[in-house]
């Protein structure tokens, strides 16, 4: 048990309505059981384990121009309290955490009571919601998290700072 949610070989499907997608939890090294989810998955999951990222300068990698690219960001840590949740309505995001475990909060987007803090900005695919998340899930370095636009999510929780990745799949 790993916080709110069992943890097992196999891909983790955390929602309560069956009819939105689905944030999904897994090892890097099982992604084949999720790559027919998005054309993209298979070539996303190829790179990613291809490539030794410890080195790699933050910033953004290219691997389809808007289609699909990797942030490789090094971010300070933030407090539950701290951190608010994102939506995104143009993109899948997929969370890799690299120098450390990084907790992430979750809540589906069915279940936002409040309005963002602005209104959505559509230019950069991104609102913020002050309410806090229903539950948070550690994700370890050789893990990703897999977040849908129904995913509303706050990441980078824990102390210090870290260094990851946040893929980025157009729809």
């Amino acid at each position: 048990m790993r916080g709110n949610l069992y943890f097992h070989p196999k891909p983790v499907i955390l929602s309560k309505n069956q009819n939105e997608n689905h944030m999904i939890l897994l090892k890097i090294k099982d992604s084949e059981r999720i790559e027919t989810l998005h054309p993209q998955f298979k070539w996303l999951f190829d790179y990613i384990k291809s490539h030794d990222f410890n080195e790699t300068p933050a910033g953004r990698i290219e691997l389809d121009g808007n289609n699909l690219f990797i942030n490789v960001d090094e971010p300070q840590l933030r407090t539950k309290e701290e951190q608010k949740l994102e939506v995104h309505q143009k993109y899948i995001d997929i969370h890799f955490p690299l120098s450390c475990t990084e907790i992430i909060g979750w809540k589906g987007l069915s279940d936002l009571k409040s309005t963002p803090d602005q209104p959505f900005n559509v230019e950069k695919d991104f609102a913020f919601y002050s309410e806090p998340a229903s539950t948070y899930v550690e994700v370890h370095p050789g893990e990703c998290l897999v977040l849908y636009p129904e995913d509303a999510h706050a990441p980078i929780i824990g102390k210090g700072n870290m260094r990851k990745l946040v893929a980025k799949i157009k729809l």
